[in-house]
């Protein structure tokens, strides 16, 4: 049954269609047509309604919405206007061969007809889009944009359409946007005229709209923001971005993450999804930060099933959640269990049958496991033996270990154990099986469970003080999406007792890490929130190394995987 809205279009339509019809008669007699063209005129309006009704219904004039008004329905409107003059003028050459209808309405009414129709809807458009200037100029809040490039276009578009803000101008230092306007908004200048354009235009929020800006140019941005003492957001990352919309909703606070930004990765999914698609994939340690990721991007490539094992019964049920939120279609199987447990792994080996083994699950806080080695020892090394072995044994594809920079020269029982299983790992790969044995090393990953960064975040939120163990230690970091796709791609490219290590950029100082953090949530480091030294922990290195020094570094197919050859 129709909607109301839609009757009130075809309503609205109608009530053109006569007015065209009269207007085009009217202008025909100069604007005054005597009492005998009025009834000629009124005769033949029923059978012109009735005729350009049914012309504009099975046009689709109707289905389309008045909002998102573009040009295939000025296209629509056109021939409507042009099939219903033609049919119209037909029929009344068939009913009254066209007696008191002048040839010249038959020119003038589909010209009016196109007007009347396409006017109120780009009328409507333009209202929805941008508001009335009067209107805007009384409501939302007035932002300064950093950016006028494809995502500032957008974002200046869903703020004018949507009103809860006014879009007062644009900053960008590509010479060739200045003086330029992009939906009648100006660009000011370059983003060093920051402060100049804020007090001129009276901006109340700033936003930067450079979601495949660098790290260096974010820090940039974000300095010169922070200048101004105004609020700031952001868009996400450009990676984040690709499945959606740039909009209002995808405004956020900056990051840490977007200061530390590395440059996008680049992939080879073909070879990834070719490795992965169709195939039976296990990750152990699967509710964990690395292990949930992994899970996530190797849903998106289609494998035949995949089974999460994890023995934290609360996370593997919020990680299933998710996933079968994502993934309705997924053959998912979540499992609670424990890699030390070699039973339990041999029957879900035996059940599942899986191809690719990604073994995430480890013990990794390095002050908890300093006095609890046995532990450690059980679960990393033990573990990684008992799930390599139920590989090689059910004949797997490939087994991919996660492990860490702190295997190398290891300080600490967490670095001990993971070098042992680098080893282990090695050692199967070095025999002569079907199953290729590949280990990927890295470093700190940003927002993982128990990591540095939530840990500042919480005690920023509670006032301080932000406690940093030393003022020199340096750590690197990545972010769990970009380490997980690189995992994927290293464990694509892996012939078999490959150590891969991940190209973690240039190590970050914890101290300024902290200062940093302290700022983007509108404080000052000393003053608003102290910082503290603890000292080092018992474990704790100033600085972590990638490679050992025996160890030669080579490139692989891939800028950002180096191959570690002893």
């Amino acid at each position: 049954m129709p909607s109301v809205r839609r009757l009130v279009v075809v309503a609205h339509d109608l009530l053109m269609v006569a007015a065209a019809w009269v207007v085009a008669h009217s202008l025909r007699y100069n604007l005054q047509p005597g009492p005998e063209e009025w009834r000629a005129m009124l005769r033949a309006l029923p059978l012109v309604l009735v005729v350009q009704g049914v012309v504009q219904w099975r046009l689709g004039l109707y289905r389309g919405l008045w909002r998102f008004a573009s040009l295939p329905d000025l296209w629509n409107i056109l021939r409507a206007a042009g099939l219903g003059t033609v049919l119209a003028g037909l029929a009344l050459f068939l009913v009254s061969r066209l007696e008191g209808v002048p040839r010249s309405v038959l020119l003038l009414y589909p010209l009016l007809l196109v007007f009347l129709l396409g006017g109120p809807r780009l009328l409507y458009r333009l209202w929805r889009d941008r508001g009335f200037p009067i209107q805007r100029l009384a409501r939302g809040r007035r932002v300064l944009l950093l950016g006028a490039g494809k995502a500032g276009e957008q974002l200046v578009r869903d703020m004018l359409r949507q009103g809860d803000y006014l879009p007062v101008g644009l900053l960008d230092d590509q010479p060739r946007l200045r003086g330029a306007q992009i939906h009648g908004v100006p660009v000011l200048g370059g983003l060093d005229d920051l402060p100049r354009a804020a007090a001129e235009t009276g901006a109340e929020l700033l936003v930067i709209a450079m979601p495949s800006a660098t790290g260096e140019q974010m820090q940039r941005a974000v300095a010169l923001c922070e200048a101004t003492g105004l609020p700031l957001r952001t868009l996400p990352r450009m990676e984040d971005l690709m499945a959606g919309r740039v909009g209002v909703e995808t405004l956020r606070r900056v990051g840490i993450e977007d200061l530390l930004g590395r440059e996008p990765v680049t992939l080879d999914w073909e070879a990834i999804s070719e490795s992965l698609a169709g195939r039976t994939v296990l990750v152990t340690g699967g509710a964990g930060s690395i292990g949930a990721e992994l899970c996530r991007q190797v849903g998106r490539l289609g494998p035949a099933a995949l089974v999460v094992l994890d023995h934290a019964e609360n996370s593997l049920y919020e990680v299933e959640q998710e996933l079968r939120g994502l993934f309705p279609g997924l053959a998912l199987h979540c499992r609670l269990g424990s890699v030390t447990d070699s039973a339990a792994v041999e029957r879900l080996m035996a059940r599942h049958r899986p191809q690719v083994v990604f073994h995430a699950a480890a013990y990794k806080h390095v002050p908890l496991l300093e006095s609890q080695p046995r532990e450690a020892v059980i679960n990393n090394v033990l573990g990684t033996r008992v799930v390599a072995e139920a590989a090689r044994r059910h004949r797997c594809a490939s087994f991919v270990l996660i492990s860490t920079d702190k295997a190398v020269n290891p300080a600490n029982v967490l670095g001990a154990t993971k070098r042992v299983a680098e080893l282990i790992c090695q050692a199967y790969g070095a025999r002569a099986t079907r199953t290729r044995f590949v280990t990927v090393r890295f470093g700190n990953v940003l927002g993982s469970a128990g990591s540095v960064v939530p840990l500042f975040r919480r005690q920023i939120e509670a006032g301080g003080p932000v406690t940093v163990t030393h003022p020199e230690v340096e750590r690197f970091f990545m972010t769990i999406p970009e380490a997980c796709q690189l995992i994927l791609q290293a464990a694509a490219i892996g012939k078999g007792g490959e150590i891969f290590v991940l190209d973690m950029g240039r190590p970050v100082r914890i101290r300024d890490l902290a200062e940093q953090m302290i700022r983007l949530a509108g404080r000052e480091p000393g003053r608003d929130v102290p910082i503290v030294y603890t000292g080092l922990r018992p474990g704790e290195k100033l600085r972590e190394e990638l490679f050992y020094a025996a160890e030669r570094h080579r490139d692989t197919c891939h800028d950002k995987i180096l191959l570690a050859e002893a």
